[in-house]
Parts: C-alpha cells; structure tokens; sequence
C-alpha cells in the first residue's frame, strides 16, 4: 500500500428496507470518494494486519541490518555493509513503519554513516536529469488537474455520440480516456479527479433503473454490477495507462534509469511509446473484455445519461485563460520530448543535427522548461496573475521525487561497489535461471507478486536492482528483464492495498472485496503473460533491443 493512501475507516452503508424507495444519490454520493477525497474503507482484519505489518517493521529492519552486517562472510565489506543498510531499507518499503519516501532517505544516511562512500558521491543521483523530468511532469499534472483540463476531455469522449446511451460504452470510454490521462497525470490523481464524475454518472443509471423498475424496491446501489464494473475499470485503466510514457507512473521513470544506469542503454520517450504501446492496447482490451463479463451490467441501453453530460459541459463553460495556457505548455512538451526521436528519423542518428537537438533537448531540461511556462504565461496581465504560483507547485507528490532518488543512489552504489555483480552471480547459480525468458517471467513475476502488498514504486525499486545483476550473472542483456519488472510493477490488481487507486475505488462503497480479487487474479496473471510474450517483440519494434 501505498504510504500516501490514506487508511480511514468508515462504514459501509447499509442497504435500506426491501419496500422503502431508496435514496440513490445519498448511497453513492456520499461515499467518501466523492468530492475528491480519498478514503480507504478497511475491515477490522484489514485493519490488525495493517498493525502488524507496521509493528513488525519498526524491529525487523534494524534487525536484518545488523545482524547481517555482523556476520562472517567472505565479501568486500563495503558490499557487506552496503547489502546490510539495502535489507533494511527494503523492509521499511514493505512493512511501512514510517513513511516509504522517509525509509529511503534513512538508507541514505545510514550508507553515509556506516562508510560504504562519502556523501558527495552517494548524493550526487539527486542531480540526474530525470529528478527534474519528474519535477517538471508532476508540475504540469498538478496544472492539469488544478485547472479542470482532464476532466474537460472526460466529458469531451462522454459526450461523443453514441457513448452516452450505452453502459457498455460508457465503461469502455472511461477506461479509455483514464488511460489517456494516466498516461501524463499520476495514476492516483487521475482516478481520484474522475472518481466523483463516475459517481455522477452511476448515480443517474441507478437512479434510472428504480424508475423503470430493473431493480427490486430496495435495493442497494452501491452494489449494482455496472457499478462495480465502472469503478474497477477507472482504476485498472489507469494502472495500465500509466504504462504508456516514461512519465506515466514513477516506476517507469525509476526502472528506465536503474536501465540506463546498469547498461548504458538510452531509452528515448518515442521508444518507451513505442514499445509500451501494444501492451498497453492489448491489456485494455482484456479489462474490458473480462471486467463486463465478471460484471455484467444490468441494463444495456439507456437514456438520461446523455442529458447529464451535456449539463455538465455546459456548466464548465468555454475554456478559460488558465486551462488554454495548460494545454499549451503540455502541448509544447510533449513536442520536445518527441522532437529528438523525429529528428532521428527523418536525418539519422548520425547527424550533426540529431547530436545536437538530442544533446539540447534533454527530457529533464524540456520539462522544466514546461513547467517554467507556467509560470510566465499570464492569466491576468494587469494582476500579474499568471497560470500557476509556486504555492500550487508546493502541492506536488514531493516524496516520490525524494524515493526516487534514493532508488537511483542505492543502484548507483550497487554498480561502483561490486555489490550487485556478486549478487547476480550467486542468484544465477542458486536459482538456476539461465536464458532471457526465464528471468524476464522471474522478473515480472516477482514484480507482480510485491506489488500487491506494497506501492508499485517501492516495487520498481526493490525489483529492478535484483533482476539487473541476476541476467548480468547469466550472461543474459538486462535490458528486457528489468523492463519487464519495470511494467510488472504496476500490475497489482488484487487488492485495495496494492495501489492507490484500488484504494480509491474500493473506498467508493460500490466494489466488493470479493470482485476486486476476482477480477484482479485474472489480470495479474494475464499482464504477466502479455509481458512476457509481448515486451521483446515491441523492444525489438523500438529499438531498444535487438
């Protein structure tokens, strides 16, 4: 679970009498989710394995360190010292006895103290450029976000003719445009924006359906089918968007530089596209495929829900100042994120001019360079008010920035130290993995199987350094299996502890524990076969592999 999901209880609503005309709009809308808030709705169970699993960190990290740090192995000892603070580190980001952004920052300082290396080298990741991409892409998102862009575009695909009138359509269509968004915007903003509009919108089928008699007097609408199906659709979509760019979840940005960092190997954000693209496509067409079927919805037509979604357009109004400047810095972006690789392909990577638009254009810099112009282009002249204040951009998810540098530190100190050289040569020979298909289904795998019970970056970080020197020690290239355990970090489907946005959903009151596991067994299992299959093929397409 994710240490910035919060863990509130509140209780579920209790259905009303089997005669008593049921009030739809306060059974969905006064959910905790709606309106924005996040609320994570544990049970008593939930909530002592929650305990335990706190408790249980506070003495188990310390623990492992030590105690491994004092045994007698036959190791360089700063890789001893080095794997020691690692363990205990890795059991801070599963366990969460204090915040995980706050666990890396104390491996950081423990590799300080301890003498593994001295602080201006192991500080120094803190300047990689992709810091910056992450500062600069959290800064647009929040602009997004604050300035009602995303939820403009929802209502746009909504509106389209023909979506409104079917729940099949408006499912596949809120799926598709959670993709879009995550694929820029935070998995976790993007569903907790969207999460009161789909409220919106299934408060009007229920309440269509009372009308027309589908359901029986009485009846609990916090547990309509189509309900379920709507919610798990926006967080599971928004999972496998996010898969779509570097930018898209901050596994991504964190497997792509461990990557770099290990091989050398630059993946340009047209190739991440490229290559995440197909499985991307392929996994939405399995959630909406198996979502519908596990969740048939009641009712197949109707009529209203058009009419809501034009109310709401309308309420919106036109654009204003603020969000035509957003999709104006986005746009320009996105354009010189872009501009290396179109470059590439019209003059080769040879030329004089790719050297030199790929060297200026470095993804870091284009994003403060983004970022930035929100700052300088104007809402209000004669105000001085421009689009953004640096109060807005204070809001931004600081603690994943700083756990991402912690991760790319502890990768770094892995290579110069010898460490992960020893520990892919002893977990080649003691697992007996030999071959990329092997350790690409290990890595993913793996991957998949952390993620259900801690945050799909902690996962990423965990993971992807393990996966590196273990195809190193096989003699295996890196790059598919830590790409593999890259994208198989944000497959946690399973339960509302796996991601955020399972978090979100589940605390709207309307998905069954009992449907969040049923349904997300199937695409843990099914996103790790895509991997597998599909990842060397589109790496290949890209050309990022061979």
């Amino acid at each position: 679970m994710s240490s910035e999901t919060p863990s509130a209880s509140v209780p579920s609503p209790s259905p009303p009498d089997a005669g008593e005309r049921v009030d739809v709009e306060k059974a969905l809308l006064s959910g905790g989710a709606h309106g924005g808030a996040v609320v994570q709705r544990l049970s008593p169970a939930e909530e002592r394995f929650e305990r335990i699993r706190t408790t249980v960190g506070w003495f188990l990290a310390p623990t492992i360190a030590i105690v491994f740090a004092l045994l007698p192995l036959e190791m360089d000892r700063s890789q001893q010292l080095l794997a020691a603070v690692l363990l205990g580190v890795i059991v801070l980001w599963i366990c969460e006895p204090v915040p995980i952004p706050v666990g890396g920052l104390i491996g950081v300082a423990a590799i300080v103290l301890v003498g593994v290396a001295p602080s201006e080298d192991v500080l120094a990741p803190f300047g990689s450029p992709t810091v910056f991409t992450f500062i600069g892409a959290f800064i647009l998102a929040q602009a997004m976000l604050q300035h009602g862009v995303a939820r403009r575009l929802a209502f746009f695909v909504l509106a389209l003719p023909g979506v409104g009138s079917s729940t099949l359509r408006i499912i596949v269509a809120f799926g598709a445009i959670t993709c879009v968004v995550s694929s820029f915007i935070s998995n976790t903003a993007t569903v907790a924006m969207l999460i009161p509009t789909a409220l919106g919108i299934l408060t009007v089928i229920a309440r269509l359906m009372q009308e027309r008699g589908v359901v029986r007097p009485g009846f609990d609408p916090t547990r309509l089918r189509v309900g379920a199906a709507l919610m798990l659709m926006l967080a599971y979509g928004a999972s496998v968007g996010g898969l779509l760019t570097p930018i898209g979840s901050p596994p991504n940005l964190i497997g792509r530089a461990l990557i770099e960092e290990a091989t050398g190997e630059r993946i340009s954000f047209l190739q991440w596209m490229v290559t995440a693209l197909p499985l991307v496509l392929a996994m939405f067409v399995v959630l909406a495929a198996v979502l519908l079927l596990i969740n048939r919805p009641e009712i197949r037509r109707i009529e209203g829900v058009a009419d809501y979604i034009r109310e709401q357009r309308a309420a919106q109004g036109p654009m204003s100042r603020a969000e035509k400047n957003t999709v104006l810095a986005f746009a320009v972006t996105v354009s010189l994120w872009l501009a290396p690789a179109v470059v590439g392909i019209a003059t080769g990577t040879e030329s004089d001019l790719y050297a030199l638009v790929d060297d200026r254009l470095n993804e870091g810099i284009v994003a403060v360079v983004g970022a930035a112009l929100l700052f300088v282009l104007p809402v209000d002249w004669k105000r001085r008010k421009m689009t953004m204040e640096w109060r807005d951009a204070a809001r931004i998810d600081w603690g994943t920035i700083l756990l991402f540098g912690t991760g790319i530190i502890f990768g770094a100190l892995l290579s110069s130290t010898g460490l992960a050289e020893t520990i892919g040569g002893g977990a080649s020979a003691g697992l007996g993995l030999a071959g990329t298909v092997a350790i690409t289904a290990f890595g993913t795998i793996l991957a998949i199987v952390i993620s259900e019970t801690t945050s799909n970056t902690s996962a990423a970080s965990v993971v992807v350094p393990i996966i590196i020197p273990l195809a190193v020690g096989a003699g295996v290239d890196p790059l598919i299996p830590a790409l593999a355990a890259t994208f198989g970090a944000s497959f946690g489907f399973m339960l509302p502890v796996s991601t955020p946005q399972n978090a979100i959903v589940y605390g709207s009151g309307c998905v069954p524990i009992t449907k969040m596991i049923r349904s997300g067994i199937w695409f843990d299992v099914i996103g790790a076969v895509l991997i597998i299959v599909l990842l060397p093929l589109t790496a290949a397409l890209s050309g990022i592999a061979g």
